[in-house]
């Protein structure tokens, strides 16, 4: 597929300034795609994905504290979906598709339940949605993983590269980024790096302090109660499961309520075992065309 360039759009929405790229214009009669990443990524990340979505309008909006947006905290989950909820109205945004993975997932899930009739129907790709006992915990599972200094591994995550070319070449070929397409990583590289101020080469878009304090509250906000209120239509498209007793740190396995499906009034559970948490990353293609196909296959 021919790779088409997006506008960029910036506006201060819901108290920030949020950044966003669309693709082709909307067309009456058909749906619009919105399309909301994962902690730690950014809207480009969606690029291959796009790909396969020729001669559709498709807008990817980078999140707070993520790609060119405003670094403005709180950084919670509630807020996320706040500013989801925010940008499609400021937008006035209907007949959407609402993708989301993971975070992104449960952020335009929120979305969705506060606006629901400007959607058609959702397809959250691994969402970050776990079981209602997971909310009740008073610890998520990413205490486990605090060293004795109470600090997160992602937040000592290598910051500052050279260049898009020497963040690519560090990450290629280690661990889950082994996974990916090589296109998407370098989509990932080449727009997830911001100018560092006051010196040369460049940071990461999503600072890991910031990406850190994000996973630490993935189970601050319950929303499973009210994903019984929606009426369209939900595909839900589900990893490798973590095993009930693993507790070390693999980003790599889905981290989402295996019943999750059952509880929409319309909704389709998708497992795909053979893929990691990682679904847009391995395999956009497979991604895109469950976005397109209103059906449930």
């Amino acid at each position: 597929m021919t790779h088409q360039e997006p506008v960029e759009f910036r506006e201060r929405i819901n108290d920030l300034e949020l950044c966003w790229f669309e693709w082709g214009q909307a067309k009456a009669g058909q749906e619009s795609i919105l399309l909301v990443h994962a902690t730690g990524f950014h809207a480009r990340c969606w690029d291959q994905t796009i790909s396969h979505l020729p001669d559709r309008h498709v807008i990817a909006v980078d999140m707070r504290g993520h790609g060119r947006s405003e670094d403005l905290s709180p950084f919670n989950w509630q807020v996320f979906g706040d500013d989801v909820t925010s940008f499609i109205e400021h937008l006035n945004l209907y007949n959407l598709v609402g993708a989301g993975h993971s975070m992104g997932g449960h952020s335009v899930l929120q979305a969705a339940i506060n606006e629901s009739a400007r959607f058609s129907r959702l397809v959250l790709v691994d969402p970050v949605i776990m079981a209602p006992e997971a909310y009740e915990e008073v610890k998520s599972s990413h205490h486990s993983w605090l060293d004795g200094n109470g600090e997160h591994p992602v937040a000592r995550r290598k910051n500052f590269f050279a260049d898009p070319a020497a963040m690519y070449l560090n990450f290629h070929g280690r661990g889950s980024f082994a996974l990916w397409q090589d296109k998407v990583l370098d989509d990932y590289c080449r727009y997830g790096l911001l100018p560092v101020e006051d010196g040369t080469g460049y940071r990461l878009a999503c600072p890991p302090a910031i990406e850190a304090s994000i996973y630490m509250g993935s189970s601050g906000y319950n929303i499973v109660d009210r994903i019984g209120e929606l009426e369209m239509p939900v595909k839900v498209l589900r990893a490798k499961a973590r095993g009930e007793d693993q507790i070390e740190m693999d980003f790599s396995l889905s981290p989402t309520w295996e019943k999750l499906a059952t509880h929409f009034k319309n909704g389709k559970d998708i497992h795909l075992p053979q893929l990691s948490h990682f679904i847009p990353m391995q395999d956009p293609e497979l991604v895109a065309t469950h976005i397109l196909r209103h059906a449930f296959v």
